[in-house]
């Protein structure tokens, strides 16, 4: 069986079934992210097959010379245990060796795996949840957004705003993850601009796939100040019901008391792991992730 097993790039036909796999899992993929993904770094999402049959996913994306994420690695449970997630690790680790540094977001029973190769552990990324009902905002008193800031929301954001906003928070330039992202058909976009047009907070919510139905996640969110992110995120939740979920990484010790604050719950939680020397950009004004599979 195992001479059958081959890797190959990721094509259309495969997305259904790898958002399958990722929605058992647990991850609650959101519609339409395994697409972005794939286009996000054309030869970065990989399959491994035996024979026709596909069995396993990997991703392992290079921004550039100096960054890349590997996430969404799975083996279908039938599979386990023969040395097939081996072949797929091994292959991802091979096409990112000239990464100067990779991340992965580590379950917390595999911390050790990873560190035989190298990774070491930097932070705790929380995944919060909110169940959320019409009655959510009744009992809860709200100061108004400042007037010297006000809200834009889907097609009336200016891309280019926030594309240099984003630029200034992050790793690396994003443009086409994004574009990808912000303009994708499900969801919504909202953004808090200054009077003189700059972006100061952004964020996605778009439905996502749980283990049993549907719910909505959050991400990213980010936001110059925690009073900002608050605003943001109850305007951005303020029209949807049901569990919504966020990630929100450690290194940005204002995100936790932020979500506690306002009602949401820890269901579980990751390590942020890096190879190789750790991004040196600040976390402070990252209070969600856009998704854990690309960092």
């Amino acid at each position: 069986m195992k001479s059958l097993f081959k890797i190959r790039t990721l094509q259309k036909v495969d997305i259904e079934r790898v958002t399958d796999w990722s929605r058992k899992e647990g991850f609650a993929p959101g519609f339409g992210d395994v697409n972005i993904y794939k286009n996000t770094d054309k030869q970065g999402l990989w399959i491994g097959s035996l024979g026709s049959n596909p069995i396993g996913c990997i991703a392992g994306i290079k921004y550039n010379s100096l960054y890349g994420f590997i996430g969404l690695f799975i083996v279908d449970k039938i599979y386990r245990g023969n040395g097939y997630g081996v072949k797929l690790w091994k292959h991802v680790i091979d096409n990112l060796n000239e990464v100067t540094c990779l991340g992965i977001e580590a379950a917390p029973d595999r911390i050790s795996d990873y560190k035989l190769w190298g990774f070491e552990p930097s932070s705790i990324t929380t995944r919060w949840m909110i169940n959320k009902d019409k009655n959510f905002l009744l009992n809860k008193k709200f100061q108004p957004l400042p007037e010297k800031y006000h809200f834009i929301e889907g097609s009336n954001i200016k891309q280019d705003i926030i594309q240099e906003y984003d630029n200034n928070k992050e790793n690396t330039p994003r443009p086409h993850f994004l574009s990808d992202w912000l303009s994708h058909k499900d969801g919504t976009v909202i953004a808090v601009v200054d009077n003189s047009g700059s972006c100061v907070a952004f964020s996605r919510i778009r439905p996502c796939l749980l283990v049993e139905g549907v719910g909505h996640r959050v991400g990213p969110l980010i936001a110059d100040s925690p009073l900002l992110a608050s605003f943001l995120l109850l305007k951005l939740i303020s029209s949807y019901q049901g569990v919504i979920l966020i990630d929100s990484p450690g290194l940005n010790p204002k995100a936790n008391k932020l979500f506690i604050s306002l009602g949401f719950n820890e269901i579980s939680h990751t390590v942020r792991m890096y190879k190789g020397k750790q991004p040196s950009i600040s976390m402070n004004e990252i209070y969600g992730l856009a998704c854990l599979e690309l960092g």
